[in-house]
């Protein structure tokens, strides 16, 4: 399941990160890339040491914590910290498959991959976001302050910047529920039983609906 999220960042919020981020010092992006990876990743950075990174990374990791539809989607069991990657003209990062596991010291099986944008779309030329999917090619390239998640499985690839200056923050998340048909089958009995509650209230059909679902996640979740 690919999954987009508007205003995950408010305006102040991201007028915070920019400020924070202007006194942090961008490095070569092929630092953190797989070795495999590198060859085609061609961005910078912020130095994820660095306290520009840890503090612009808790106001996102805040806000995509407080969104419910992240959290009935995603099922977060263990978020790795933020890296805030930039695209100036003719920089691109080519096609790729995040790690399987992520960082040594506690180790995070990556089953979600997020891009948080952080550039009004028409700031830039290029630069999108393309996965692959069974039905073709799928391109973003989302407004400001939203977010786009989707499986770490997949190949995907940035675009070239021809125009511009393209920001994003990006992290990998560890789900509950390793399963990505499993996590849309939960979404999806989730999503219903919320609306027949907003429609009805609580009724046998809500409950019936929130008994399975419970008993799947319960089956299906890894804690």
């Amino acid at each position: 399941m690919i999954l987009c999220l508007a205003n995950v960042l408010s305006h102040a919020e991201l007028k915070a990160i920019e400020a924070v981020l202007a006194d942090g010092a961008f490095v070569d992006g092929r630092a953190t890339a797989g070795w495999h990876a590198r060859t085609v990743k061609r961005n910078e950075q912020v130095a994820t040491t660095s306290d520009a990174a840890r503090k612009a990374g808790e106001i996102v990791n805040a806000a995509l914590n407080r969104h419910p539809v992240f959290r009935a989607a995603v099922l977060p069991r263990s978020i790795r910290p933020f890296l805030f990657s930039r695209y100036t003209e003719r920089m691109t990062y080519g096609p790729h498959v995040d790690d399987a596991i992520m960082g040594r010291t506690h180790p995070v099986r990556s089953d979600v991959s997020v891009t948080v944008f952080l550039s009004e779309p028409e700031s830039y030329d290029g630069g999108e976001l393309v996965i692959e999917t069974t039905g073709g090619e799928e391109a973003y390239k989302l407004p400001i302050g939203s977010a786009i998640a989707y499986p770490s499985t997949t190949l995907h690839r940035v675009e070239p910047v021809t125009r511009g200056t393209r920001l994003v923050a990006v992290t990998w998340i560890q789900s509950m529920v390793r399963s990505a048909e499993d996590r849309e089958i939960l979404f999806d009995l989730d999503t219903a039983r919320r609306t027949i509650f907003e429609q009805y209230g609580k009724t046998r059909e809500f409950d019936l609906i929130t008994k399975s679902y419970a008993n799947l996640l319960r089956k299906w979740c890894e804690t």
